[in-house]
């Protein structure tokens, strides 16, 4: 499993402690990774390269996450400053990488707006469909009873208008000056884009990912696992590829990553009919 948290009730490899806490044989083993937010689509992959190798047969990947838990996520700020990977690299928080993508590459606060309206329509439809039913798990209490069993992020109805209200989320930390420098977040972001005045701060609570908690797992098996005991299987891992990329705009290498990936899988963006993209 992957997680990103691996401290308080994260920490102790969450992995096999669920496994343990679900009442599995106790001889299946747990490994939990961290790579930041691909933690849980990494497991996948590592999964898959297991089952490939012939090292595995079946295996139960995924991620899991509460970023409301005591373990701290450090969302509204960045412990990264006063460690000394910034002295080398001059890490900023995502929030402001985010901001500066937007403006190095000219995406405006409206385009923003609407791609999170469409976003939203197109999640409720989902949802009003029953596109999600068969993946969702009730949560339940401790007594039986049931404590949750549908996503509760997603905002139906959101409209341009609503959006408008809300001030951009990042203004203030970028215009922050970190203890022992003389620099604003801001300015220590442009100093890798020199070319960048101003940064324009065009991200908010409404077309941004929210602070929400999670778990996922997806069962993947080697095909002669699955037709021996009559699994029909639901979908083909056939490649996978990670990439990294500028580390102060830091948001930026899902682009390099679909191109290696498309390449090692000998295959184009023509023959992919529908993409699923994490809109972190």
């Amino acid at each position: 499993m992957g997680c990103g948290a691996g401290s308080g009730d994260h920490s102790m490899d969450i992995a096999r402690m669920a496994a343990l806490d679900a009442g599995w044989s106790i001889k299946a083993p747990g490994v939990t990774l961290n790579r930041f937010c691909g933690s849980g689509q990494q497991a996948v992959n590592f999964g898959a390269m297991g089952i490939r190798a012939g090292f595995q047969d079946l295996v139960v990947t995924g991620g899991v996450e509460s970023m409301s838990r005591p373990a701290p996520m450090h969302v509204d700020g960045f412990t990264a400053n006063n460690n000394h990977l910034r002295d080398q690299y001059d890490m900023v928080p995502q929030g402001i990488s985010a901001d500066l993508i937007a403006t190095v590459d000219g995406f405006s606060r409206e385009e923003l707006d609407q791609l999170a309206v469409d976003s939203q329509n197109r999640a409720a439809a989902a949802i009003a469909e029953g596109r999600f039913s068969r993946s969702l798990v009730p949560i339940f209490h401790d007594d039986g009873t049931l404590a949750l069993d549908h996503d509760e992020h997603p905002r139906a109805g959101t409209t341009l208008a609503d959006l408008a209200k809300l001030s951009p989320s990042f203004t203030g930390m970028g215009a922050h000056v970190v203890n022992g420098r003389d620099l604003s977040i801001d300015d220590t972001a442009r100093k890798a884009y020199p070319h960048v005045s101003e940064i324009r701060h065009v991200h908010h609570g409404g077309n941004s990912s929210g602070v929400v908690d999670g778990a996922s797992a997806v069962l993947l098996a080697s095909p002669s696992y699955a037709a021996d005991h009559g699994m029909k299987p639901r979908a083909k891992v056939t490649m996978a590829a990670v990439a990294g990329d500028e580390p102060v705009i830091m948001l930026t290498a899902p682009g390099p990553a679909t191109d290696l990936v498309l390449k090692k899988a000998g295959m184009t963006l023509a023959d992919i009919d529908l993409f699923e993209v994490n809109e972190a």
